[in-house]
């Protein structure tokens, strides 16, 4: 495991039960417009792609509750959505109407950045499921002692949930559990801004009345299969025969028992490399304070740096971003002439391109690298490159600005989106 700051609590010895959160953004698309948008809060809202006149077919990304409440649902055929729950354009002000929005993913993913960026700061090994959701194991920064009637690690969770909703401006759920499945479905069992905490030796007494397909990897198909054998709940399959179970299923049959009994030795390890890597702080109320921002600026720098050196990761782009209020995104990126290791230039280079932002409030700064590379070798020569960062034809500043905005430098990072209208989202949200 990675040394990324957290201290062992006194009392929690190596053998005690490890404490996994399960941390999932409650509709997040739709939270992310609602964030840029102020007065879609409360309001029906429906991010999708098909709806526009003239397109025959899409699908529904995300709805809000308000619109699920309008049985609109995620992967739903938007023709269908449409027939529910008309769009506002398209009826008078006293009928029940939601606002359709087109599928951002660059936006989404800005705003997932930013998630991201307070999980790995409050957690030592973080596995980033989906751009809305991960795990977390932070047995090293808390504790399942109760303290006033709850668990530490309840208050830690709570403390998570707090940052992101005042830095990101969007609501988590989260689930609090010894072993990753247990924290998946506590985070899905009270949503939304949901917090629920299963704490060791009651894992089984919280799966057992259950349905059976809240049970991890047990989807419609596996669960039809296993009500025709009479499992209808969590606390049914932990209690069946093995043998029946593997008769029909195979060794997957052993393994959902044990999620259902609560037993899940899994590791919670990260999924493959960072594209870009990155920390961010908001101040308590917005300033236009230069000192204070380049002091934070700075303090930001070397952290980023130092995360890239014990990843061992070189850097070609070097960033800041400048948020104002409310919630307004300005990046500034500078590329080099080749992948580099250098805290004092990741220094250099975002100061310099917070100078633009000397008449600004701001109410956040972050600092990024991004173009990483991992693979050893010999760094670029840094010869020329006062010269060559000025322009635009090798390397040089780039710039996006506003709610819905990213990094440029870091587009090419991102997976290939659908643009051809269709509803192939890489992945619905299930909420």
């Amino acid at each position: 495991m990675a040394d990324r700051g957290g201290q062992r609590l006194p009392g929690v010895d190596d053998g005690a039960p490890r404490i996994v959160f399960h941390v999932d953004m409650d509709c997040f698309y739709a939270a992310c417009e609602r964030r840029r948008k102020p007065d879609l809060q409360d309001e029906p809202v429906v991010v999708g792609m098909g709806y526009e006149a003239g397109e025959t077919h899409g699908a529904v990304a995300t709805a809000s509750y308000e619109a699920r409440a309008h049985g609109i649902e995620s992967a739903q055929a938007i023709s269908t959505a449409l027939d529910r729950l008309p769009r506002v354009e398209d009826t008078s002000a006293d009928e029940p109407a939601g606002h359709y929005l087109p599928v951002d993913l660059d936006y989404y993913e800005t705003v997932g950045e930013e998630v991201r960026d307070v999980l790995h700061d409050c957690a030592d090994v973080v596995r980033e499921v989906s751009i809305d959701e991960a795990a977390l194991d932070v047995t090293e920064r808390t504790a399942w002692q109760r303290v006033d009637g709850r668990t530490l690690a309840e208050g830690y969770a709570r403390h998570i949930k707090e940052r992101i909703a005042a830095e990101v401006g969007v609501v988590a759920s989260i689930g609090v559990a010894p072993n990753m499945s247990a924290a998946k479905v506590a985070a899905d069992s009270e949503k939304p801004d949901g917090l629920t905490t299963v704490e060791p030796g009651d894992v089984a007494e919280f799966f057992a009345p259950l349905d059976v397909e809240d049970v991890h990897g047990v989807g419609p198909v596996t669960a039809r299969e296993l009500r025709e054998m009479d499992i209808e709940t969590a606390g049914d399959l932990a209690a069946a025969d093995p043998s029946k179970l593997d008769e029909q299923f195979g060794d997957r049959g052993r393994e959902i028992r044990s999620f259902a009994r609560g037993d899940d030795s899994r590791q919670v390890t990260p999924v493959g490399r960072p594209k870009s890597l990155s920390s961010e702080s908001a101040f308590t109320d917005a300033t236009d304070d230069m000192a204070a921002l380049r002091e934070r600026v700075a303090a930001l720098a070397t952290a980023v740096a130092e995360r890239a050196d014990r990843e061992d990761a070189l850097y070609r782009t070097i960033g800041i971003k400048v948020v104002t209020p409310p919630f307004d995104v300005n990046t500034r990126a500078r590329s080099l002439p080749g992948p580099v290791a250098d805290a004092d230039l990741v220094s250099e280079v975002a100061l310099d391109l917070l100078d633009e932002f000397d008449d600004a409030t701001v109410r956040k700064v972050g600092v990024r690298v991004s173009n990483l590379a991992f693979a050893t070798g010999e760094q670029a020569s840094l010869d020329g490159f006062e010269s060559s960062t000025r322009g635009r034809a090798d390397g040089g500043t780039e710039r996006s600005e506003g709610p819905d905005t990213d990094e440029a430098a870091d587009r090419s990072a991102s997976p290939t989106e659908p643009t051809d209208g269709q509803a192939h989202f890489d992945d619905f949200e299930e909420e």
